[in-house]
């Protein structure tokens, strides 16, 4: 008897004295000991499907084969997005689980072998210093639109709407030292001197902060 049954024997495992019981464990198979699965999200049933594909040799039949096996895959994996790069994927998935040797009809055309391992280009961000964090870079945009045009009531317009979107941001982070005058004194700074309200005939919108609701404690029922 093989040295791996007698250990079960003498851990109280039971004896194997007949050839049905040491052929039975002789098939007990683990993932450690088969193949690493291409795509492991579709198990590996999904994959001896695939692998039993490949050993038709009828071309149209193959190919019934290979539909099959897609919309086994869709149970497996959802649709998100778009229809047409669903069923793109899944076949793209179909092909990489046969490590690109199925020879089908596909209806798309597959992704290449050597675009697995491709990388998209970097994104080269331009540096940009923003003096008050809180404002961002939306508003430091609106400035520079606002000094670019002409005096006049659409300018003026534009300003008042400008310091008041930024009183409306400075309350978010700093509710206690937040007044009219501070925000107009920042929207000069931040402006270099192009956008200028008078602090004491400028009056913005009174904006409210909504308290948090107060945690709620649910009442214990009593018992009678």
């Amino acid at each position: 008897m093989p040295e791996i049954f007698s250990n079960f024997a003498s851990h109280g495992l039971g004896s194997f004295s007949t050839s049905h019981d040491i052929s039975f464990l002789t098939m007990l198979s683990y993932n450690t000991r088969r193949p690493k699965l291409r795509l492991p999200e579709y198990g590996r049933n999904i994959q001896q499907m695939v692998d039993y594909c490949q050993t038709i040799t009828d071309r149209d039949e193959r190919t019934r084969c290979a539909y099959t096996i897609v919309e086994v895959m869709k149970t497996l994996l959802p649709q998100t997005g778009d229809a047409d790069e669903y069923m793109r994927k899944l076949w793209d998935h179909l092909a990489i689980m046969s490590d690109f040797a199925l020879d089908v009809d596909y209806p798309f055309e597959i992704i290449a072998p050597d675009h697995l391992e491709s990388r998209p280009e970097p994104i080269s961000y331009r540096p940009s210093y923003i003096r008050h964090q809180h404002y961002g870079k939306g508003i430091e945009k609106l400035m520079d639109a606002a000094s670019a045009m002409e005096a006049g009531e659409e300018k003026d317009a534009l300003v008042h709407l400008i310091a008041n979107q930024m009183k409306k941001l400075r309350l978010t982070v700093n509710p206690d030292t937040t007044d009219d005058r501070k925000v107009i004194m920042e929207l000069a700074d931040l402006s270099h001197g192009n956008l200028l309200l008078d602090p004491d005939t400028t009056h913005l919108h009174d904006y409210s902060i909504a308290d948090l609701p107060a945690a709620t404690k649910k009442k214990r029922k009593r018992k009678r």
